[in-house]
């Protein structure tokens, strides 16, 4: 092997390292606070009808209980408020005692004014986010256990007449599904809350059904509308942040259609009282996130009913309380309030500077102050101010009627404060109060509790400052970097140009000040006006303060780029750096277009086996499988094609043509922009016209793909060649090209097994079988070259003469008449073997990928084994018989039959359009790998035959 090809694809592995490096571990530590029983958790199965318990064996019903009220409720006799938890792919029901716990924990500090009833159902923990065949199942059986958990309250006075779902990963997908049942009442649910849910699209479209499962939901949920009879129906999707790499949170936008107010989605980052990232299972435990959960729930209560509030305008602002803005108001309050004053006048001090600056005493004290809007409404457009104070109570208000220096009535103005990691902010448009004269501040501390009140006047135009950022292959060689020498509390900072989500950059703040005293911590907060993704980061000055900026989703449209916000501290000094991180945009490359890796990787295998047989066509022997797989990084070949259908595809009377001739829509690479406002109709299947620089980034895909064929071959080699001497010890030794091989007679009696297996069972179980039966063939060739260099004595000896090796050649026939009853071997049997264990071990490595895209299937056969023989529905039945068939006959094959055959040139020159084919159609459909590498296998099987 060439050293530059090593070279070459050790840097390219290193690459890649590099990327799944920032993928898997490039965010902070989990800062979740971990929710804990203080009783022994129980789970109260809940009986179902008879048919419905005989139909799904496997499901389960349970009610979530803790000490005194799990013993209250044995007999299932409820009177709270009904909360369903669906598990997602692999989980347990078990999920659900963090929700329960905290929930009992929240009704007991309410004195049990009302409570929640927290059910949990058990899916058998089956993998429904890889094998699609499940979904609809779990929905059905979903619709009947809300139908007997509303039964469960039947005779109270006033019961339920709906249930409110939470859904962890793929649990969310199915609460969502529900409503395309024919036979499902909207009515029955009106609030559904998803965490880390995929609700845009699968993580990993491994089977026809799972894409026919998410069409469908996404289907009914536009042919809805905003207008429909889902307008009512109010579901909250909560991403859990980079810490989630196996559900990123740009899936669990929900794609809803314009002008729909009950649907929002948001990022665990930019939840108030929260402001932490989550992995993907400490979504459902982490406290911060749980107690959000919890006090929205119980905010949702009313309290007449004791059941929850049926209007959904209601239930959406109580939502955007606790998950989008947090006032620090208590919701019961009502907004604006007339609040009248009564106090000395002593207390209140009017404020002529631009700043205030206002530490409370120790000792209790009435105080406010005043700021005059008449002298600054021209000369300024916004007022801002901010408290260490976290007290529910209202702050901020806009006098309507002043006497003397005291103002007497006024307006509440703090539903308009949002909470920030350390203190609450608020920033008022002067425009918007022409009949406020004046502003007021309450600074009392009537429960002596000290904090710190900071305001000022500010111009919101000239504190907004407009900073390019480096290119995204700049490397981190190029720095953007601003110095902000104002005193002020608050400044934006507009990074042009970032807007796109395989841009990441490391941004440095580094905050000086002149005098050391103590202040309110500096907060600087990432924004994007599209998608609420917002992340926090806190620092005391003096500091240098690294952030790590990306995107979960990319600028749907023309809207401004991303913004940094800064709550800074007066009298001090900043400045931002902005540097291109290539470490983390592999990192984004990988998390966005990881999934795109196979069909490279198919790629790379399909171009080796092409360069094997173009090279046993002109030669008659095939190339090494290295020397294919280094050999077939030809990125111009397959992406020059696939770049020019874009091309012509941007054309409306090519489309048509396309159309006409009953082809598929091309998948692009997964980097689109989501709807994250909605559309007025249902998303189109053609994908959008993409910019330029996905073609770039499309080659450097491939180049990683070739590079996972390339060291994944090699990883095959060695352990092939390792278990061939293990297998050594238990077989006998062998120089012939033909061991392994099968009878005819057994071939014919195989398939036809093998076939009759998948169908009973499972058809990724027939391949399986059919590929270890391969393997066996190759193992056998590994032990047959071994057995003929050993015999040969192949190894150069410079200090032999003509007779040592003219006695050699005697006991090498010796050997051979031993072992096999040849007459004579020579080094042309060796290359005979050395061919056929090339040629196979490409052909094996071929196989192998259907084999792991099956995987999931085969997997949730066997975890369901106990319940089911046959899996219903199979994604691998339709293809498992050409693939196996073509597997059994291809043990047989060699390279000297396959040299004579008529379709080896036929079979070698339509492995480049199957490539271009399969980038073509497979990018956003990886099931499509197996339909294409069914092709070229069918025809090398052929190929032997004729």
């Amino acid at each position: 092997m060439k050293i530059a090809t090593v070279a070459f694809y050790g840097c390219a592995l290193g690459l890649l390292a590099m990327g799944l490096r920032e993928l898997l571990s490039g965010f902070e530590e989990n800062r979740c606070s971990m929710t804990y029983m203080f009783e022994y958790p129980e789970y109260r199965h809940v009986h179902l009808p008879q048919r419905v318990a005989q139909r799904y064996p496997g499901y389960g019903l349970y009610l979530y209980g803790e000490g005194l009220y799990a013993r209250e409720t044995r007999g299932l006799k409820l009177s709270g408020a009904p909360v369903l938890f669906l598990p997602g792919n692999a989980g347990s029901y078990k999920q659900a005692r963090s929700l329960g716990s905290v929930a009992l924990r929240k009704a007991e500090a309410m004195e049990n004014k009302f409570h929640l009833n927290v059910f949990t159902i058990d899916f058998n923990e089956e993998l429904v986010a890889l094998y699609g065949g499940s979904l609809y199942r779990q929905t059905h059986f979903l619709h009947e256990c809300i139908k007997v958990i509303l039964r469960l309250y039947k005779n109270q006075a006033q019961p339920p007449r709906s249930v409110v779902l939470v859904g962890h990963s793929m649990g969310g997908v199915v609460a969502r599904a529900l409503f395309t049942l024919p036979r499902f009442s909207p009515q029955l649910v009106d609030l559904i809350l998803t965490q880390a849910s995929p609700h845009s699209a699968p993580v990993l479209s491994l089977d026809a059904q799972l894409l026919e499962f998410y069409s469908a939901v996404r289907g009914r949920w536009y042919s809805a509308g905003a207008l429909g009879d889902l307008r009512n129906v109010t579901v909250l999707s909560v991403g859990g942040g980079y810490r989630d790499y196996q559900v990123r949170s740009g899936l669990t936008v929900l794609p809803c259609p314009a002008g729909d107010p009950n649907k929002l989605s948001l990022v665990a980052t930019a939840v108030p009282r929260t402001w932490v990232s989550t992995d993907h299972l400490s979504i459902v435990w982490c406290k911060e996130l749980v107690l959000a959960t919890v006090r929205a729930f119980f905010d949702l209560i009313d309290p007449n009913t004791r059941q929850f509030i049926d209007d959904p305008v209601q239930r959406m602002a109580v939502l955007r309380h606790h998950f989008v803005r947090h006032p620090m108001r208590l919701l019961g309050d009502q907004e604006d309030t007339h609040i009248s004053f009564s106090g000395p006048a002593e207390a209140w001090t009017e404020v002529n500077t631009l700043r205030l600056a206002y530490s409370s005493p120790k000792e209790p004290r009435v105080k406010y102050f005043l700021f005059a809007l008449s002298s600054r409404r021209k000369a300024y457009s916004h007022f801002y101010c901010r408290s260490s104070n976290l007290e529910m109570t209202s702050w901020l208000y806009g006098c309507i009627r002043m006497e003397g220096s005291v103002c007497v009535q006024a307006v509440d103005l703090s539903w308009g404060a949002e909470l920030l990691p350390g203190y609450k902010a608020i920033t008022v448009k002067l425009s918007d109060l022409s009949s406020i004269s004046h502003l007021v501040i309450s600074a009392s501390n009537l429960s002596g509790k000290q904090f710190i009140v900071e305001c000022e006047w500010l111009i919101l135009g000239a504190r907004t400052v407009t900073l390019p950022v480096p290119h995204v292959l700049s490397f981190g060689l190029t720095v953007s970097d601003v110095t902000l020498s104002s005193s002020g509390l608050f400044h934006n900072i507009q990074l042009q140009h970032f807007h796109q989500v395989y841009q990441a950059f490391r941004i440095t703040i580094v905050g000086q000040c002149k005098a050391a005293k103590d202040r309110l911590p500096s907060v600087y907060r990432l924004t994007v006006p599209w998608f609420r993704e917002d992340s926090f980061s806190t620092a005391s000055l003096p500091s240098a303060t690294e952030i790590a900026a990306m995107l979960h989703t990319s600028r749907p449209g023309n809207t401004s780029s991303a913004l940094l916000q800064l709550h800074t501290a007066p009298n001090c000094q900043y400045k931002i750096l902005v540097r291109t991180s290539f470490p983390k945009v592999l990192g984004q490359v990988l998390r966005f277009c990881g999934s795109t890796l196979p069909v490279y990787t198919a790629v790379g295998l399909l171009l080796a086996l092409e360069g094997q047989l173009k090279a046993l066509m002109r030669t008659g022997h095939p190339v090494k499988m290295s020397e294919a797989v280094g050999g077939a990084v030809l990125p111009v070949k397959v992406e020059l094609p696939v770049y020019l259908l874009h091309l012509l595809l941007r054309l409306g009377w090519f489309q048509e043509g396309w159309t006409a001739l009953w082809l598929p829509p091309v998948d692009g690479l997964p980097l689109t922009s989501l709807d994250v406002g909605g559309g007025d109709s249902e998303p189109s299947d053609w994908p959008a016209p993409e910019e330029e620089w996905t073609r770039l980034l499309s080659l450097v895909l491939c180049v990683l793909g070739a590079t996972v064929a390339f060291w994944g071959s090699a990883l095959l080699q060695l352990f092939l060649r390792l278990l061939s001497l293990f297998l050594a010890l238990l077989h006998r030794p062998s120089a012939s090209r033909d061991v392994g091989t099968l009878h005819p007679w057994l071939q014919l009696l195989l398939i036809p097994s093998l076939g009759l297996l998948g169908w009973v069972t499972c058809g990724a179980l027939a391949l399986t079988a059919a590929f270890l039966l391969y393997l066996y063939r190759v193992l056998c060739l590994q032990m047959s070259k071994r057995t003929l260099e050993n015999i040969l004595n192949l190894a150069p000896q410079q200090q032999n003469g003509k007779k040592e090796k003219d006695s050699g050649d005697a006991v090498a026939q010796k050997h051979s008449k031993e072992c096999n009853g040849a007459p004579m071997l020579s080094e042309s049997a060796l290359q005979e073997v050395t061919d056929d264990l090339q040629l196979h071990l490409s052909l094996s490595a071929l196989l192998m990928l259907p084999l792991m895209l099956s995987a999931p299937s085969l997997l949730h056969w066997a975890w369901s084994l106990r319940y089911s023989v046959t899996l219903n529905p199979d994604p691998c039945w339709p293809f498992a018989l050409p693939l196996l068939t073509s597997t059994i006959l291809l043990i047989n094959s060699n390279t000297q039959v396959l040299q004579q055959s008529k379709l080896l040139a036929l079979s070698s020159h339509l492995l480049l359009p199957l490539c271009i084919a399969m980038v073509t159609f497979s990018m956003l459909h990886l099931y499509r790998v197996t339909h294409f590498l069914c092709v070229p296998l069918a025809l090398l099987a052929l190929a032997c035959r004729l």
